[in-house]
């Protein structure tokens, strides 16, 4: 029996389905980073403050807020990965930063985003009022269609 031929159709490219498959663990840097948010809207696995255990994707990304605190610790988190102190097995993919207030940050916390960028690559996300209040519905804000493609979650032009 012949093997049919191949029909032209609507398939996903196989860069766009490997996006859409892959699993990531959402880890906190401190508390109220964000991480059960981002979990739920973009998929992935929420560890909280703890690393990922034996069943949790082993692709990590790293969620802090975009206040002080949250920069400082997002930078001690990189040092433990960068001095190979992390778990064995977990490959650190990105940081993502979650805006702790509208509005633009202030030039001593834009620094410590530079320093951050300089390690590894970065996904911001911007304050969502919505997000406040507890309403995860719709697709993620424009401006994180990066970190959409990057999770495999819906953006704007997908739906």
């Amino acid at each position: 029996m012949a093997t049919p031929e191949p029909v032209p159709g609507p398939y996903e490219s196989v860069a766009a389905s490997a996006a859409t498959s892959r699993r990531f663990s959402w880890l906190a840097t401190h508390g109220g980073a964000g991480t059960s948010t981002l979990a739920s809207v973009y998929g992935g696995h929420d560890c909280g403050r703890d690393w990922p255990g034996p069943d949790a994707p082993s692709s990590v990304l790293l969620v802090a807020r975009t206040h002080a605190t949250g920069l400082e610790s997002a930078l001690r988190t990189l040092e433990v990965f960068r001095r190979g102190e992390a778990p064995p097995g977990l490959d650190l993919e990105a940081v993502v930063l979650v805006a702790d207030a509208p509005g633009r940050l202030p030039r001593p916390l834009a620094h410590r985003i530079h320093l951050i960028e300089s390690a590894i690559d970065v996904y911001r996300v911007p304050w969502v009022p919505s997000w406040r209040l507890g309403d995860l519905s719709g697709t993620p804000p424009r401006e994180t269609d990066p970190l959409s493609r990057l999770t495999g979650a819906p953006t704007r032009r997908t739906r």
